[in-house]
């Protein structure tokens, strides 16, 4: 009995840990409401449904206990499918995806209109929004755990405005020292 016990409880404590690592993903118009009553920066993941590297980045980076807490402490976040069909408000206009076709709903789809807004020709792109709601960059690709940190503290220390060259953020970058478990 005490074993079954103990091994109910191990199943609840691994349980609890699960749910405390997730990101508090919210839409992009709830995260500019958000903004206006306690300014913080914006990331928005942009992915597809049928990308590997966009999977990849959900389960590995923003699973991992350090991206989730940082995130969630300084940023709101937002997922978006790049290839989805929802209407979105924006910075004074609205977006959509006319040429969605539900058919393709699990593959390749036309792009919504917002990816062009947000300049992504790649998935997964992670999209950085400032506290007024201007683009500050989007970063293509899959990012690990370090990678991702090393974005998340330029950007929420608004370090990215002294670099106008790419000496100066090659120079960041080689000095960052990761502080995120991988």
């Amino acid at each position: 009995m005490k074993r079954i016990l103990y091994l109910f409880m191990a199943c609840c404590l691994i349980s609890i840990n699960a749910l405390a690592q997730e990101i508090n993903w919210v839409t992009l118009e709830e995260a500019v409401k958000l903004q206006k009553k306690m300014p913080k920066k914006i990331m928005v993941d942009v992915y597809t449904n049928w990308c590997g590297p966009c999977k990849m980045l959900d389960k590995n980076t923003f699973h991992n206990k350090d991206v989730v807490d940082y995130v969630n402490k300084h940023y709101y976040a937002v997922k978006f499918n790049g290839e989805g069909n929802d209407v979105v408000t924006f910075d004074g206009k609205t977006y959509d995806n006319p040429n969605y076709n539900p058919a393709n709903a699990k593959r390749r789809n036309s792009a919504h209109q917002l990816t062009r807004y947000f300049q992504i020709n790649a998935y997964p792109t992670i999209v950085f929004i400032d506290e007024k709601g201007k683009m500050i960059a989007p970063i293509k690709g899959y990012q690990q755990p370090q990678g991702l940190e090393l974005y998340l503290k330029l950007f929420k220390d608004d370090a990215y405005k002294e670099m106008d060259t790419q000496e100066k953020f090659t120079a960041y970058a080689k000095a960052f020292k990761a502080e995120f478990q991988g």
